[in-house]
């Protein structure tokens, strides 16, 4: 009965033929968003992005066809939120609890030009007195590109919090050997592949190509990446605002995955995840406000 009501709460933000709330994978609400060029879906569950396609294109967004859909488990692929800390951290849940929590979806607006904006608000977490003066927000615009923001605010009167925000988003590609990425050349990196434990490495000058285990983080990067991928023929920009770093990732068959990860699934896609991390996290003062934005773009390989 209690998903029937929230589900019934939701729908008050359905705007006809361009925004819809339903029922997704495991029973899970999900907004489903259409414009003129695009598709998109959201679950409230993480704030979660599972799919974003422009027409006539394969979808930009790489999926696990294992993942989980349950409360208390990760989405698998798509765009995990990691916040308000990025990877491990003791006992508790990797990657921050935002992924976790039950996200509430505050507005939507459908714009006279096409585009759909709806914006989620990330409510008190039982246990989380520490972050209680931390007031979230995260806003996806769908239009032919993708613009995601995640707004956090320090409410408090008197205490700084120190933060790490991250989208990880997970790019589908045709064949993960038909792929460079460029924007990152010369830029030294942290690595974390094969139990590196974040060794400084030099910059190379050539496009990255990923051919095995990888788990790079750029640290006082703010550059744009650009995805070029021979077999979809297609280019993905990945264009970052107030992100000092980038995080490549590709686990191969090395890497030591759970059960919601299928055994061939690193040949189809790639991570460049755009945030504030490790050395790049963010001492957020009372008042202040660290907005984290990311706009991807397609367009054909030329």
């Amino acid at each position: 009965m209690e998903t029937k009501i929230a589900l019934e709460n939701l729908r008050r933000h359905e705007i006809a033929g361009r925004v819809e709330i339903a029922t997704g994978h495991g029973g899970l609400q999900l907004v489903k968003i259409r414009t003129p060029w695009s598709t998109a879906e959201i679950y409230p569950h993480g704030a979660h992005l599972t799919h974003f396609q422009k027409n006539g294109e394969p979808p930009l967004i790489f999926m696990s066809a294992k993942s989980d859909f349950a409360p208390g488990k990760p989405i698998r692929g798509g765009v995990p939120i990691c916040f308000p800390w990025f990877g491990p951290r003791g006992t508790d849940v990797g990657h921050g609890f935002a992924r976790l929590a039950a996200w509430e979806l505050i507005k939507v607006v459908a714009s006279p030009d096409g585009n759909a904006t709806v914006r989620f608000a990330l409510p008190p977490i039982p246990g989380r007195e520490t972050w209680k003066n931390l007031r979230t927000e995260f806003v996806v615009t769908v239009a032919d590109s993708l613009t995601m923001e995640l707004i956090a605010t320090n409410d408090a009167c008197d205490e700084t919090l120190e933060i790490e925000n991250c989208l990880h988003t997970y790019f589908k590609v045709g064949d993960i050997s038909a792929v460079s990425l460029t924007g990152l050349q010369n830029a030294p990196f942290d690595d974390f592949a094969f139990g590196a434990n974040g060794a400084r490495r030099s910059g190379d000058p050539a496009a990255l190509r990923v051919a095995q285990e990888t788990n790079r983080v750029y640290p006082d990067n703010a550059g744009t990446v650009e995805i070029h991928d021979a077999k979809l023929q297609r280019k993905i920009t990945v264009e970052k605002f107030h992100s000092q770093s980038t995080v490549v990732w590709n686990p191969w068959t090395t890497q030591k995955m759970p059960a919601d990860w299928g055994t061939d699934e690193h040949l189809k896609m790639v991570c460049v995840e755009s945030g504030n991390v490790k050395q790049n996290k963010i001492p957020l003062a009372p008042g202040k406000t660290a907005a984290l934005k990311v706009v991807l773009r397609s367009a054909p390989l030329k």
